[in-house]
């Protein structure tokens, strides 16, 4: 594990489990604490299915920058909820077709951002770029943003399993739409998080909201479809996880039907 700082450190508070940190223990990685284990195993005990459901998320997100860079010619990337950095991030996939692709990852998990500024390189043809920022501050996203990216060109806004993590109270729609108008026309939304459609999955999530610094929130697949609104959305629509787009070959490993997601352009 990359060792932070002495600053990184006073906020990590690995007291209690960060949403990042379980995630990464959740898809095999090492970059966590005792806590964030433990809040993961907790969750596979009562939701067994969990890993496989955070496996699919990066096979969406894999897919869906294939489908941006390829098919919709986007060459601009805004990366909000970045996690900590695994194989096939954003814009490995991105400037693999396109090397002079553009990325800016955000995230305030300082744990990503010590991993973030060592392991996230460009290719010398593109840029890469870091913004410690909460999804709450879209303006300062923008902002931040804009050094790196050229926000009068389109740029794809990715936004995987982050919306989760806003309560109703803070009204995440208008978090989406905010970000969105600081995009021109052309630019794209490739969204997914977790629905509350599983007795199981919505008890694990409970139980992982009991303990965890930051809590997560599941909402029905209609309510995750309304960040669409007002964005023509691409075939299939807003569907589950493992239906967008499959790559052909052996099917998507059976789980749970507990994620939807969908890619749509802002016209």
């Amino acid at each position: 594990m990359t060792h932070p700082s002495e600053e990184v450190r006073a906020r990590l508070q690995t007291d209690r489990p960060h949403s990042a940190r379980v995630w990464n223990y959740l898809l095999g990685g090492k970059d966590n604490y005792p806590v964030d284990s433990e809040a993961g195993d907790v969750i596979l005990t009562t939701f067994p299915e969990f890993a496989a459901v955070a496996r699919l998320q990066r096979r969406f997100l894999a897919r869906a920058v294939r489908h941006l860079s390829q098919e919709a010619g986007i060459r601009q990337f805004l990366d909000i909820g970045t996690g900590l950095p695994t194989a096939d991030n954003t814009h490995e996939l991105a400037q693999r077709i396109a090397p002079d692709s553009r990325i800016v990852y955000v995230d305030n998990d300082p744990l990503v951002l010590v991993h973030a500024q060592a392991l996230l390189t460009s290719s010398t043809e593109g840029a890469c770029a870091y913004v410690d920022a909460d999804v709450r501050d879209p303006d300062r996203i923008l902002a931040e943003a804009a050094k790196t990216l050229d926000l009068s060109r389109p740029v794809a806004l990715t936004m995987l399993g982050i919306m989760g993590q806003i309560s109703d109270a803070e009204r995440p729609a208008e978090l989406v739409n905010r970000l969105l108008s600081g995009l021109p026309r052309g630019s794209y939304l490739a969204l997914s998080d977790g629905t509350n459609t599983n007795e199981a999955l919505n008890t694990a999530v409970e139980v992982y909201n009991g303990q965890s610094a930051n809590t997560y929130h599941l909402r029905s697949p209609q309510e995750i479809a309304s960040f669409f609104a007002g964005l023509d959305l691409v075939e299939p629509g807003v569907v589950s996880t493992a239906a967008w787009r499959p790559d052909a070959g052996p099917s998507e490993e059976a789980t749970a039907d507990v994620s939807v997601c969908g890619v749509a352009v802002k016209n």
